[in-house]
C-alpha cells in the first residue's frame, strides 16, 4: 500500500481540516493521507463544494459528452471475476455469445449515416478472438468508416492476446494502432490492491501489468482513461491506494484523459452477498477523487452504469463528463442490475440533463476536440 494504510485514529492527529482546505483553494497536491480524510472527515456538502472549486479550474462550467456506440465481441470468457454479472465461462458458452467480425462490422454498418464519432469495444476474453481477429477487424472497421474513433480493449484482453500471440506489448501495441485502434478504454483496473483484487478478480492481469501497458501506450502519443470499481470490500484507504498509483502514472506520462469511478453492482454475481454502496457514497466518491487527482483533466460519470439521476447530481461533485448517447448497445451493468436496463439517451436528453444542473453542455470527439 505504498505506506498509505492509516487508520481514522492517527488521521485524527494530522494535519487538520483547515489546512486541507487552504491547500485545496490554493492548488496544492495532497498528500495519500489528507485524501483519505476527504472520505472520513469533510461532509457532502464540503465536498460538493471544494470538487466543484477544482472542477471549475479545468473545465469551467462546461459538461461534455459525445455520440458513441458500444460493440461486446462475446461475454464468454477464461477469467471468473466474483464481481462480473456479465461473463459466461467457455464450458456455458451456450449461455453467452460470440460475435464473428462479420457480425460486428453488420452492427457498425447500423450506424451508417448517423452521426456517431465513436464505437467502443471491449468483452470477454477467449482463444479465437486473438491479436489476428482484432487487427483485422480494426483494418475492415477502418476500411468501412475511416472517420469513426475506435476505442477498444483494456489491459486484461490485451495482455491475454499478446502473450498467446508471444509479441511483447510494445509490439502488440503497434500492430492493433497500425490497424486503426485510436485510444484505450479505461477497463480492467478493478481495484490496484493486490490482496483485494485477488479476490474479486484473481487470475486477471495484476496491477502492475495493467499500469505498464497504459505506459507503453503512452509513450506511443496515445490517450487512454482508467477507472476503479468502488463499493464492495475494500476500505476509504484502498480507494486513496489506486488514486495515488494513476496519479503517479499520470505525473510521468500525461496519457490519461479521464477517470471515471465504477459502482460495484451485486445482481447475479459471486459477491450478491455485499450490500451496495448509497448514492451519497457515490457522490462523496466523485468529490474526492476530483480533488485528489488533480492531474486528470476529466472526470466522468458513467450515467449507464450509475443512472441518469445520480449522473446529474454528480454534476455538482465534480464530474464534467457524460460519457455518451451509448444507443443501447451496452449490456455490461445491466446485467448486474444497473438502473439503466435499456441504457440509451438521445443528444437532447443529454443536453437536458447537463443544462438542468446549471452547466453548458459540450459535444466532443474522443480527444477532447470540441465539437458543438
Amino acid at each position: 500500500m505504498h505506506g498509505i494504510l492509516l487508520n481514522k485514529t492517527i488521521l485524527a492527529n494530522g494535519t487538520n481540516k483547515t489546512d486541507i482546505i487552504k491547500k485545496i483553494h490554493d492548488g496544492e497536491r495532497l498528500t495519500p493521507e489528507e485524501g483519505i480524510r476527504l472520505f472520513y472527515d469533510f461532509s457532502l456538502p464540503e465536498l460538493s463544494y471544494l470538487a466543484e472549486l477544482v472542477n471549475i479550474r479545468k473545465s469551467g462550467n462546461k459538461v461534455y459528452f459525445n455520440r458513441n456506440f458500444h460493440i461486446e465481441p462475446t461475454n464468454v470468457c477464461v477469467y471468473t471475476c466474483a464481481f462480473c454479472s456479465y461473463s459466461r465461462l467457455i464450458k456455458h458458452r451456450s449461455e453467452g455469445w460470440e460475435l464473428s467480425i462479420e457480425q460486428i462490422l453488420q452492427k457498425v454498418r447500423e450506424f451508417d449515416g448517423k452521426p456517431v464519432t465513436e464505437v467502443h469495444i471491449t468483452g470477454g476474453v477467449i482463444p479465437t478472438q486473438d491479436l489476428k481477429f482484432y487487427t483485422e477487424l480494426f483494418q475492415k472497421i477502418k476500411q468501412h468508416r475511416p472517420e469513426l474513433h475506435i476505442k477498444a480493449l483494456t489491459p486484461v484482453e490485451m495482455h491475454y492476446i499478446f502473450k498467446k500471440a508471444k509479441v511483447t506489448v510494445e509490439e502488440g501495441l503497434k500492430i492493433l494502432a497500425d490497424a486503426g485502434l485510436d485510444s484505450m478504454p479505461g477497463g480492467g483496473a478493478e481495484l490496484f490492491d493486490e490482496e483485494i483484487r485477488e479476490k474479486i478478480a484473481g487470475g486477471k492481469c495484476s496491477s502492475q501489468v495493467w499500469l505498464d501497458i497504459h505506459r507503453s501506450w503512452h509513450k506511443m502519443g496515445k490517450k487512454s482513461n482508467a477507472t476503479m470499481l468502488y463499493g464492495h470490500i475494500e476500505k476509504y484507504e484502498h480507494r486513496i491506494d489506486h488514486m495515488e498509483r494513476l496519479r503517479r502514472l499520470q505525473d510521468e506520462t500525461a496519457g490519461f484523459q479521464a477517470f471515471i469511478p465504477l459502482k460495484f453492482r451485486n445482481k447475479n454475481n459471486q459477491m450478491s452477498d455485499v450490500p451496495e454502496v448509497s448514492v451519497t457514497e457515490d457522490l462523496k466518491n466523485y468529490a474526492v477523487a476530483r480533488i485528489y487527482l488533480d492531474n486528470f483533466p476529466h472526470l466522468k460519470t458513467y450515467w449507464a452504469m450509475i443512472g441518469r439521476e445520480t449522473a446529474q447530481m454528480a454534476l455538482q461533485f465534480g464530474c464534467d463528463d457524460l460519457d455518451g448517447t451509448i444507443d443501447d448497445t451496452t449490456k455490461i451493468y445491466s446485467m448486474a442490475g444497473a438502473e439503466e436496463q435499456n441504457p440509451t439517451l438521445t443528444t437532447e436528453q443529454i443536453k437536458n440533463i447537463i443544462i438542468s444542473s446549471g452547466k453548458i453542455p459540450v459535444e466532443r470527439d474522443s480527444l477532447y476536440h470540441i465539437l458543438n
